[in-house]
C-alpha cells in the first residue's frame, strides 16, 4: 500500500509486504523454529517475567518473538501481514519499527506493573505489538472494511479494535489465568493510542504555528533544505526553479488539505515539510 486514498479514507493496495513487516515476519518464524528445536526447555530465558526483569532485561524485547504454540504464532503473523504494510507505508520504515517495539514494551510494562494484583505467568508473544499496529490502522483508516472469519460481512476497522478491547477487558476481569496476557494486549493498545495522539498533537501544533505567521523568506529557505534532503542531485548545489509564490502555494495546499481531511490525511513527505517549516519559523523568531 502506498498511502491513503483520501476520497474513501481506505488504504491503497500494495503488491506485497513492506520491508520491516517482511523482516518481522521472518524474525518471528525463525525465533519460533529455534524455540522448538534448539531451545525447547529454555523458554524462560526469553519470556518476560517481572520478577526476573532486572537480571534478564533482554526479555522486554525477546518475549515479543516467543510464542506458546503454532496457533498463537499464526494469529499474530496474519494480523501483522494484514495491518502492517499500510501502517509502515504511512509512518515510514524506521518510525514503524519503533512504534511496533514500543507497543510491545508498553504491553510488558503494563502487565508487569499490575502483576502484584493479578498473578503473572511467563509472558510471551507479539500480540501487544501487533495490536498496536492494528490500532494504528484503525486510527488512520477507521472505516476501512475488515473481513473476519467466519462472519460473512466485513467490520469497520474502528469497531473491530473496539470489540477486541472489550473482550480483553472482560477476560482480565473474569479470569486471572487468561487475564495477564490480555493485560499486555491492553498495554500495547494504550501505548499505541498514546503515541498516535502525541504525534497528532505535534502535527497540530506545527499547523497552528504556520497559520499564525508564514514568513516567505523562511519558507523559501526551508523548502530548499527539504528539496536538498530528498533529492540527491540537489544536495551538492543550490536549489533552482523555486520561487516564493510556488513555495507559499505548497504551504497553503498542505494547510487546506488538513482543513478539508484532517491531520491524518497528510503523507509522510507532507508531514516532514510541515514540521520543517514550523521549526524554521521558530528558529527565525
Amino acid at each position: 500500500m502506498n498511502g491513503v486514498n483520501n476520497d474513501t479514507m481506505t488504504p491503497d493496495r500494495t503488491d506485497g509486504v513492506t520491508p520491516w513487516v517482511g523482516r518481522l515476519l521472518v524474525a518471528n518464524l525463525f525465533a519460533f523454529l529455534l524455540q522448538w528445536t534448539v531451545f525447547p526447555a529454555h523458554i524462560g530465558l526469553f519470556g518476560f517475567n517481572p520478577v526476573a526483569v532486572w537480571s534478564h532485561p533482554w526479555t522486554l524485547i525477546t518475549y515479543q518473538f516467543v510464542h506458546e504454540n503454532i496457533l498463537h504464532l499464526l494469529f499474530n503473523m496474519v494480523a501483522l501481514y494484514f495491518f502492517g504494510p499500510p501502517v509502515e507505508a504511512r509512518l515510514g520504515g524506521r518510525r514503524f519499527l519503533w512504534f511496533y517495539l514500543l507497543c510491545g514494551l508498553g504491553g510488558a510494562a503494563f502487565a508487569g506493573i499490575l502483576s502484584s494484583v493479578i498473578y503473572l505467568k511467563l509472558l510471551v508473544g507479539a500480540s501487544a505489538a501487533v495490536l498496536g499496529i492494528a490500532v494504528a490502522f484503525a486510527w488512520y483508516w477507521p472505516d476501512a472494511p475488515v473481513m473476519v472469519f467466519p462472519f460473512p460481512e466485513p467490520f469497520a476497522a474502528k469497531w473491530l479494535v473496539t470489540f477486541y478491547v472489550g473482550i480483553s477487558l472482560a477476560l482480565v476481569w473474569l479470569s486471572s489465568a487468561m487475564g495477564i496476557s490480555h493485560l499486555a494486549h491492553l498495554g500495547g493498545i494504550g501505548t499505541a493510542l498514546l503515541l498516535l495522539k502525541t504525534a497528532d498533537w505535534r502535527s497540530s501544533r506545527h499547523e497552528r504555528q504556520l497559520r499564525k505567521s508564514v514568513v516567505p523568506d523562511a519558507v523559501v529557505k526551508s523548502a530548499a533544505l527539504v528539496a536538498r534532503s530528498s533529492d540527491p542531485a540537489r544536495r551538492s548545489g543550490p536549489v533552482q526553479g523555486r520561487s516564493p509564490d510556488r513555495t507559499q502555494a505548497e504551504v497553503d495546499r498542505v494547510l487546506d488539505k488538513i482543513s478539508a481531511s484532517g491531520i491524518n490525511s497528510l503523507t509522510p513527505a507532507e508531514r516532514k515539510f510541515l514540521a520543517e517549516m514550523s521549526r524554521r519559523m521558530r528558529d527565525r523568531h
